[in-house]
């Protein structure tokens, strides 16, 4: 890694342009027909497969790996996208260490399993790459339903149900639609422009009008979409992100580590994106693990994920902990915020700019997290929050339990008519497979709804 510039504080360029187009690289790249049909020979198809249980959208998996042993790969996309419409995406960014792969008997047998994850980025590539939609959109209905989110959720609920001929309004707050995949993967894991291609496709089936910059309470409300549709699917994701309270939260270059990945995810050329020189994240999820890893491929010298609990407790997987070591990012488990320092050299504004950052030593008793007592000082010119994401207040009367929309069954709200799915509901763990799978089950429940008078 080739530093260009070693400039206190936080600052854009600090690699050259060649270098960090290899660091920004697809993470695991796509198999050759050849590859692909070695890595499906290993698979041993089984009958009681425990990686189809593992599977949140229950993908047949083992047939999906035949038909491509069998060379038939578009069959095998078929029997992907019959069950997750946005396979594309989730091949390339679901944890399958932790899923499929995990529960997979060569995994238990040999410590190597199937590579799933990539075998079925082989399949939906073909498909994909062709351009074509394997379904074709049934007889209109005359059902009007109204979609709140263009991410996982929403977009895999709109499609289920164009497919049956509802027509289907997609209304989003973005400039553009994805949500979670458009806007909080990290970059080198969705390249190539790979999310919005990706919707173009899904929308090709038709009977679905997108409309952009259109937020749930500042634009449209929802007793005009209830008015106007015979069904509501709320799919917002969490919109709102939990802040520090300790002193100094409020200096320069304390920042949003959802932001900052949003940044370079929209970004066409890195050498535009700030970054510190030693950059600290706080938390121990998803996105603390992609933010670190991003800060440093863009020429941090200094890398530090901070987690509160002990390493074992981390939301992220230890596939992706391990990938942030690799990089050269430094994982301190028990550690909570305890007071932020700053310095009057904030860039450009004059602002008292974050210099360091006090942690307190915790540990874990009968009684919960308590701290010990005992402090440690790490410099930082940037922080990077990483503390979780919240519903920003309920929704015009629905039930809404620790922070989400409260569900039953198949999206149900406590409201008749309105469904709602993701990370803003109940059951939603900040995966886009688990928001595909419970966009696609609300649009079951909503289609059985819309046609039975339930």
């Amino acid at each position: 890694m080739a530093v260009t510039t070693r400039t206190p504080g936080v600052t854009a360029g600090r690699l050259d342009r060649e270098t960090l187009t290899s660091n920004f690289a697809d993470l695991h790249g796509e198999l050759s027909p050849h590859e692909a049909h070695v890595a499906a020979d290993r698979c041993y198809f089984c009958h009681d497969a425990p990686c189809i249980t593992a599977c949140p959208t229950s993908i047949d998996i083992p047939l999906f790996i035949r038909q491509i042993a069998t060379d038939t790969p578009k069959a095998a996309a078929k029997t992907i996208f019959d069950q997750n419409i946005l396979g594309g995406m989730c091949a390339r960014v679901c944890p399958t260490e932790t899923l499929c792969e995990q529960a997979c008997v060569r995994e238990k047998s040999e410590g190597k399993p199937v590579e799933i994850g990539r075998l079925q980025r082989y399949a939906t590539d073909v498909v994909m790459a062709e351009g074509t939609q394997p379904y074709q959109r049934a007889k209109p209905t005359g059902k009007k339903v109204a979609v709140v989110g263009a991410g996982p959720a929403g977009l895999s609920c709109a499609h289920r149900l164009a497919m049956y001929g509802h027509d289907v309004t997609v209304f989003d707050a973005k400039d553009k639609p994805g949500g979670l995949n458009e806007y909080g993967i990290a970059a080198y894991k969705s390249v190539d422009n790979f999310a919005n291609k990706e919707v173009d496709w899904l929308l090709s089936i038709g009977g679905i009008e997108l409309k952009q910059g259109q937020a749930l309470g500042r634009d449209i409300a929802l007793a005009d979409l209830q008015n106007t549709n015979d069904a509501v699917f709320i799919g917002v994701g969490l919109d709102d992100t939990n802040k520090l309270s300790v002193p100094g939260a409020e200096l320069s270059n304390v920042t949003d580590a959802v932001q900052f990945i949003a940044n370079l995810r929209q970004s066409t050329d890195y050498t535009d994106i700030e970054v510190g020189r030693n950059v600290v994240v706080i938390g121990g999820g998803m996105t603390a693990i992609d933010a670190a890893v991003q800060a440093k491929l863009l020429g941090a010298e200094n890398v530090t994920i901070a987690y509160r609990r002990g390493q074992e407790k981390m939301n992220a997987s230890r596939w992706e902990q391990d990938l942030a070591t690799a990089k050269g990012c430094t994982i301190l488990p028990n550690l909570q915020p305890h007071s932020i320092a700053g310095n009057d050299t904030g860039r450009d504004t004059g602002n008292n700019a974050v210099s360091a950052i006090k942690f307190e030593y915790t540990t874990s008793t009968a009684t919960g997290l308590q701290g010990t007592g005992e402090t440690v000082s790490l410099a930082a010119d940037q922080i990077l929050m990483a503390v979780g994401q919240t519903l920003d207040g309920a929704q015009d009367g629905i039930a809404v339990k620790a922070g989400k929309i409260q569900v039953e069954g198949a999206g149900r709200t406590s409201v008749d008519g309105i469904w709602a799915g993701g990370d803003c509901a109940s059951g939603g763990d900040d995966l886009t497979v688990t928001a595909v799978a419970q966009g696609r089950d609300a649009a079951e429940d909503i289609h059985a709804h819309l046609t039975s008078g339930d």
